[in-house]
């Protein structure tokens, strides 16, 4: 008889954008990438951090952030539904339920389905504050209010999708524990400056990898987002084995990955590291309100 044909490995895309504090432009280009990747046959394409804009100071910043229920993410669930594609937002400045008493953002991994339903919201719970003598002051906590709990993983067409964005990239404990809790593709949705992502970025990135055995994903702002302000780019996949899969050239634009969960599996059968832990020794990393996977 004859051998039934191989399932198709689900298709996702990621993106290189540029974004700048025009939020007209920044959707338009965005659109176009979200539109080219499902004419590819894209099931889901990932959006970096400051996908809708990046302001040039905190005042603007806060002057142009949206509820999740606003104007721009109704653009993109309609986008979302039009395409038949699943969207990773991947850092939207949000005004929260309360922007009225903090006047603070949050930081917010919005996933929506291909019928633009908000299907996960992540807050970012670890905030960028970091003084590079002479070279980089970022101060993220001054205008954002920290995330308060860890997403459960969501199902998607890709696999189990677990949510963090750029710095929580840092905190392996966050990888970690969404591994615990079925996570099959972590991502890592950035806007890295040039020096801390030429020394960080990929070495992180395929560590993240290697320790949890998933794939991970890191859609990345690239290039002169405005007069004072450089992205790292090198937008990437890495597999469960720790390649890179996939990445993106300079400049914006797309790269595309299939997820090969079978081959994800037999990676974690082959070295079981979650069975070896010594947890009598160390402890589990686990989340609050996070059930672990069987």
């Amino acid at each position: 008889s004859m051998a039934a044909a191989p399932a198709l490995k689900p298709l996702v895309a990621v993106a290189q954008v540029t974004s700048t504090p025009d939020k007209e432009q920044n959707f338009s280009a965005c659109a176009g990438l979200v539109r080219e990747a499902a004419q590819r046959g894209a099931g889901l394409v990932f959006l970096p951090e400051a996908f809708d804009f990046i302001g040039r100071d905190a005042t603007q910043t806060l002057s142009m952030a949206e509820p999740l229920d606003g104007d721009l993410m109704g653009r993109y669930a309609q986008l979302a539904r039009d395409c038949g594609i699943w969207l990773s937002l991947g850092g939207f400045h949000e005004r929260g339920h309360d922007w009225d008493t903090t006047q603070r953002i949050y930081n917010c991994h919005a996933v929506l389905d291909h019928d633009g339903r908000l299907v996960a919201a992540y807050r970012k719970t670890h905030l960028c504050d970091v003084e590079l003598e002479g070279r980089v002051s970022m101060r993220e906590s001054s205008f954002t209010n920290p995330g308060t709990e860890v997403v459960a993983p969501v199902p998607t067409p890709a696999g189990k999708l677990g949510l963090s964005i750029c710095y929580d990239l840092r905190f392996p404990e966050l990888s970690l524990a969404l591994r615990r809790a079925g996570a099959e593709i972590l991502t890592f949705p950035s806007a890295f400056t040039f020096h801390t992502g030429s020394a960080h970025w990929e070495v992180l990135l395929r560590a993240r990898a290697i320790e949890t055995q998933c794939y991970v994903v890191a859609a990345a702002q690239t290039g002169q987002n405005h007069e004072r302000r450089v992205s790292y780019g090198h937008t990437l996949v890495v597999d469960p084995w720790g390649a890179v899969v996939a990445q993106c050239r300079e400049g914006p634009g797309l790269c595309y990955a299939e997820i090969d969960l079978q081959y994800l599996h037999r990676v974690r059968r082959e070295i079981p590291v979650f069975s070896h832990r010594r947890h009598d020794l160390y402890g589990t990393v686990e989340a609050a309100g996070l059930v672990p996977a069987p």
